[in-house]
């Protein structure tokens, strides 16, 4: 059955959509079959045969031979079918053919509707398996749309949709522009695929890295850790798997080529090249650059690390709402909490030891020192639970212990209070005080209370 006029038709429509002649052959068969149940009715047994290639479509309608015919869709006379094969018999199956002209100009219209609506799903379909075998590269799109909540960027006929939260924070689009992006996920919704791109992961950074330094794109340097607060700070820690290359060296190029380039892509965010070590405490001290701590506290088995500053350079390690201590922490797997010297100092020689305490035997102090604990502080920030399985302690002797320890800490702070007070009063009614060598805001007192500490 050749119609080619329908075939050309249909034919012009992928063309315009950029479906391929196998997908088209598919959908023809579904827009047929549509219009053959609309026809004949839902029991209808059919074959749609589309052939491209001869331009071709062949629709054979399934039908039984009876005597008297009381379905005309499912059956036929055995005097009609015999004017067609002559030797057929009651029973037989009997093949009619349908010409697709015989439709209608109606149904054809309908047909076309029908074939726009399934090229659709196609489209949206081939769009959605495109880019969900992208996630994780960059593109470049133009953009498209501005709202408040995302921007929207088209590259080709596909909208990628870039939210508030994936955006780099402080930097503005303009419509048509064009701008780099990494594909980060693909969900298919009931309007079609929403492809969700952004700026502002840790990947995107990754990538500009990958294109930027060759010795990354073929694994000569491993980037280990990033972290990353966008369009402010980053800290990526690198490893050379040549002893012959320098990792930090080879990110930064040659006067600063290659780090400008990604610099320049992020709007100046800042970013930290780390080189990688083993040792815990060296990979802690680089990625706490630019400070540098006076010394480091490591805790092992819980992850945690007391970095100790000199005092004017505690603000520095700290960062902006405590950005750099929270990127090092990020990048290096440890928790980490920052302290001045002075503080730290001061902290150590007020510690109570156990030992120091009436109340608490030798046995006791000892079996607790042997898991670790050796101060006052350290027995009360000590989790009760976890210290009633020390062999030898019961949980009575504990409650005990803690009572004692909590007793011992206020007097010690009571008489630490006592002998601020006294130093404050003595300094305060020294002559260098009274010369206006020493302010009141030296010592965190008010003008007035330090006119009733001289009355």
């Amino acid at each position: 059955m050749i119609n080619r006029d329908i075939i050309s038709a249909f034919s012009a429509i992928a063309r315009e959509k950029n479906v391929d002649r196998g997908e088209l052959s598919e959908i023809i068969e579904r827009v047929f079959s549509s219009l053959i149940k609309k026809k004949y009715g839902e029991e209808s047994d059919y074959d749609v045969i589309v052939n491209m290639d001869k331009g071709e479509i062949e629709i054979y309608l399934h039908k039984i031979i009876v005597d008297t015919v009381e379905d005309p869709i499912c059956e036929i006379s055995v005097e009609d079918a015999r004017l067609v094969e002559p030797d057929l018999e009651v029973g037989d199956p009997y093949i009619e053919i349908i010409d697709p002209a015989s439709f209608g100009r109606r149904l054809i219209a309908n047909a076309k509707q029908i074939l726009n609506q399934q090229i659709m799903k196609v489209e949206k379909n081939v769009i959605f398996e495109e880019y969900e075998n992208k996630i994780g590269e960059i593109i470049i799109g133009d953009v498209h749309q501005i709202r408040r909540d995302a921007i929207f960027i088209n590259v080709g006929k596909a909208e990628l949709k870039m939210p508030k939260n994936e955006q780099i924070p402080g930097e503005r689009y303009r419509r048509g522009e064009s701008i780099k992006l990494i594909i980060k996920d693909t969900v298919m919704t009931t309007s079609g695929p929403e492809i969700i791109v952004s700026r502002a992961d840790k990947t995107f950074l990754q990538r500009l890295f990958e294109n930027e330094v060759p010795e990354i794109y073929d694994n000569t340097i491993e980037i280990k850790k990033i972290g990353r607060q966008p369009g402010d700070r980053s800290k990526v820690i690198v490893l050379s798997n040549d002893p012959r290359i320098d990792a930090v060296g080879a990110c930064v190029g040659i006067k600063g080529s290659r780090i400008q380039a990604i610099v320049r892509e992020l709007n100046n965010e800042k970013i930290d090249i780390i080189n990688y070590s083993s040792e815990p405490e060296i990979l802690i001290t680089r990625a706490l650059s630019p400070a540098k701590p006076y010394m480091l506290e490591i805790d092992e088995e819980k992850k945690s690390v007391l970095a100790i500053f000199e005092d004017d350079n505690i603000s520095i390690a700290i960062g902006k709402a405590g950005q750099n201590i929270r990127l090092a922490s990020e990048v290096t797997g440890y928790r980490l909490d920052a302290i001045k010297r002075s503080d730290y100092e001061v902290n150590e020689s007020d510690s109570l030891y156990l030992e120091d305490i009436d109340g608490i035997t030798e046995h006791n102090w000892k079996l607790l020192y042997s898991v670790g604990v050796e101060t006052a502080e350290e027995l009360l920030s000590s989790p009760k639970e976890e210290l009633v399985d020390i062999k030898g302690l019961g949980e009575k002797t504990l409650d005990k212990i803690f009572e004692v320890v909590k007793q011992a800490l206020k007097i010690q702070n009571e008489e630490l209070k006592k002998l601020e007070e006294e130093a404050e009063k003595e300094l305060i009614e020294s002559d260098e005080f009274k010369e206006g060598f020493y302010k009141p805001t030296d010592l965190n007192i008010t003008k007035d209370d330090s006119e009733n500490l001289l009355i």
